[in-house]
């Protein structure tokens, strides 16, 4: 049972990016997703949630306006779209699967977690 993100990399302030989330071993169609970030010095933040059928979804203050969570159960993948870019979104983006959506907001009801992918925004 696996989760591989992909998608990070280097961008300038006001770009675009598209976080992957791919999963393996079991489906996760069932299963409430979410993006955390670990940004430099800082601790673990939710940044976007989604139930699994996509028709709840949670933002960060932070972000809202410029990410969008989505998902396609049919191939087992979440994405995160991240626009217009700041600086302070450079962080370590990892995505996480869920037991209950009830409790989408507590890193501990995520199951499964994938190794990050690093998002670097220059300014």
């Amino acid at each position: 049972v696996q989760l591989q993100a992909s998608g990070g990399g280097l961008v300038q302030a006001g770009g675009s990016l598209r976080l992957s989330c791919a999963a393996s071993g079991r489906t996760f169609s069932f299963s409430p997703m979410g993006w955390f970030r670990r940004a430099p010095g800082k601790e673990r933040e939710l940044v976007a949630a989604t139930t699994w059928s996509g028709g709840s979804t949670y933002y960060a203050d932070s972000v809202k306006g410029r990410f969008t969570i989505s998902r396609d159960n049919a191939k087992n993948t979440a994405y995160l779209q991240m626009n217009s870019l700041k600086s302070e979104d450079t962080a370590i983006y990892y995505c996480a699967a869920g037991r209950r959506w009830s409790s989408y907001d507590k890193e501990d009801s995520y199951d499964t977690w994938g190794q990050g992918t690093l998002v670097t925004v220059s300014s």
